[in-house]
C-alpha cells in the first residue's frame, strides 16, 4: 500500500477527515474566544499597572507574575475541576477563560514594556501644542506602541493556538485528541500525528499571514 492509499484508508474512507474539521473548528473557537477575551482584559491590566497607586500596581503586578508563571494546563485543570467544577459551566468556556487569562497576563507586560520604549518627547511635545492627554496617548503615543508590539503579538497568538492542544484534559474534542484517537482507532499513530502537526503548523502561518496582510495594506493606505 502506498502512501497515498493509507492517507485515503486513515482519512478519508471512514470520514475521519470530517471529524477533523470539527475537531480544527472546536480549536479555532477556543483560540479565537481567548485571543479577544485575553487581549481586552490584558489592556486592563496594562492600565492598572501603569497607574500612580501603589496598590493598584501591586495588584496588577502580581496578577501579572502569577500567570505568566503558572503552566497554563495547572490552571486549566484548577479552574475546571476545582474553581468551577460546580457551576455548571460548559467546558469549551472555562477553556477559553483559562487561556484568556494566560495571555491577559502576556499582553499586559507587553504593552507596558511597548508603552515605555515610544518616544516621550514626541508625547511632551504635543502636550506643549495644545494636545489633551488622550489625543497625546491616541495620536503619538498608541501607534508607536502597537508598532513595538505587533511582533511579539503574534508570536502570543500562535503560541495560544499551540496551548490549546491540551483541552482534551478537560474532555473537550479538539483537533488534538481528535488526531490522537484516529491514530489510536487506526494503528497508524506516526502517519496521523504527523498530518495533525501539519495542520497546527498551518494554523500558525496562516496566523502570520493574516498580521503580514494587516501590515501591507496599512502600508498601501499610507
Amino acid at each position: 500500500m502506498n502512501i497515498g492509499e493509507m492517507l485515503y484508508k486513515i482519512f478519508i474512507s471512514n470520514g475521519a477527515f470530517f471529524t477533523i474539521l470539527k475537531g480544527l473548528w472546536m480549536t479555532a473557537q477556543i483560540s479565537i474566544l481567548s485571543v479577544l477575551l485575553g487581549t481586552i482584559i490584558g489592556g486592563l491590566i496594562c492600565l492598572l499597572r501603569t497607574r500612580k497607586s501603589i496598590a493598584l500596581r501591586t495588584i496588577a503586578a502580581a496578577y501579572i507574575a502569577f500567570l505568566r508563571g503558572t503552566p497554563v494546563l495547572m490552571l486549566l485543570l484548577l479552574l475546571y475541576y476545582g474553581v468551577f467544577a460546580h457551576a455548571g459551566l460548559p467546558s469549551v468556556a472555562v477553556a477559553s477563560f483559562t487561556f484568556a487569562l494566560n495571555l491577559s497576563a502576556h499582553v499586559a507586560e507587553l504593552l507596558r514594556t511597548s508603552i515605555s520604549a515610544t518616544e516621550k518627547g514626541q508625547v511632551e511635545a504635543a502636550r506643549t501644542l495644545g494636545f489633551s492627554r488622550w489625543q497625546a496617548f491616541r495620536l503619538v503615543t498608541l501607534p508607536q506602541m502597537l508598532s513595538i508590539a505587533k511582533p511579539v503579538y503574534q508570536s502570543l497568538v500562535v503560541n495560544l493556538f499551540q496551548w490549546t492542544s491540551v483541552v482534551g484534559y478537560v474532555t473537550i474534542t479538539d483537533l488534538t485528541r481528535v488526531i490522537n484517537n484516529i491514530a489510536s482507532r487506526t494503528m497508524q499513530p506516526f502517519i496521523t500525528i504527523t498530518v495533525g502537526m501539519f495542520i497546527y503548523l498551518g494554523l500558525s502561518y496562516a496566523v502570520y499571514g493574516i498580521f503580514a496582510l494587516s501590515e501591507l495594506k496599512k502600508k498601501e493606505e499610507a
